[in-house]
Order: C-alpha cells, then sequence, then structure tokens
C-alpha cells in the first residue's frame, strides 16, 4: 500500500515533515493527532500511536493488515539475484517483520492468518538468505 492512500483512510493529517505526517489514531477515541506515520526510503510505512495503540491496532481499525505497511514481496529468484548490500536490507526487513510479530505475540495478541502467513514467508526469506551466504 502507498502511503498517499494510508493517509486517505486517516482523520486530521498533518504534515509534520518530508515522508512524516501527524493524524488521529482510528484505533482509539483521538480528539487530537497521536498517530506518527512515516514514510521510509524503501518503502516501508512506520505508524506510532503515542497514547499506546500497537501497529496493528491501528492497521486493524483501518480495515487493513500490519503487511500492507511494507512494499510489495520479493520473488525467491529476486532474492539470489541480489547484491550482498541489498540483502542486508531484506534481512533487517523480513528481521522487522519477525520483530512486530514477536512483540504482539508477547503482549497476548493474536496473529490474524494473513499475518501468520507472512512471518512464515519472512522466516522462509532469512532462512533462505542465510543458506545464499553459505553457499558464496
Amino acid at each position: 500500500m502507498s502511503v498517499s492512500a494510508l493517509l486517505e483512510r486517516l482523520k486530521g493529517v498533518r504534515i509534520t515533515g518530508t515522508g512524516q505526517w501527524s493524524a488521529r489514531c482510528p484505533a482509539h477515541e483521538d480528539r487530537s493527532p497521536s498517530l506518527s506515520v512515516r514514510e521510509l526510503a524503501d518503502g516501508r510505512i512506520l505508524v506510532h500511536c503515542f497514547a499506546g495503540c500497537g501497529a496493528v491496532e491501528v492497521m486493524e481499525a483501518l480495515g487493513l493488515g500490519w503487511s500492507d505497511l511494507f512494499p510489495e514481496k520479493l520473488e525467491v529468484d529476486e532474492i539470489q539475484r541480489i547484491p550482498t548490500s541489498w540483502a542486508l536490507e531484506v534481512l533487517n526487513h523480513e528481521a522487522l517483520v519477525v520483530g512486530i510479530c514477536a512483540s504482539d505475540i508477547a503482549s497476548g495478541k493474536a496473529l490474524s492468518e494473513l499475518d501468520a502467513q507472512r512471518v512464515c514467508e519472512a522466516a522462509g526469506r532469512i532462512a533462505m538468505i542465510a543458506a545464499r551466504t553459505h553457499e558464496r
């Protein structure tokens, strides 16, 4: 999902900097903007509610999954052809996916079926890149 598509679903959106916005959080009764939205150079979208709502709660309130915060998925063949520096970026991205899921599970939140599938894909990509690293 693009950041502009996400911002269209939010209320009270204000630009706070280059690639950064604030808005009212859709996951709770928000009278003033407590949600921060940031688009990273690689297309990832970060959301943070300063009132304490989790990213998954925010996305579910918008009718979306947290996987909508990440750019298009990479195909296996694409991962096998990428340079080492980019492989590190993919590892970082996939580790973030796993970390978000682990945080949600640790706080007692159940993963949706879509989120569980996505974390399995992330684990598979991490294992694949690790295996490719050992082959070089």
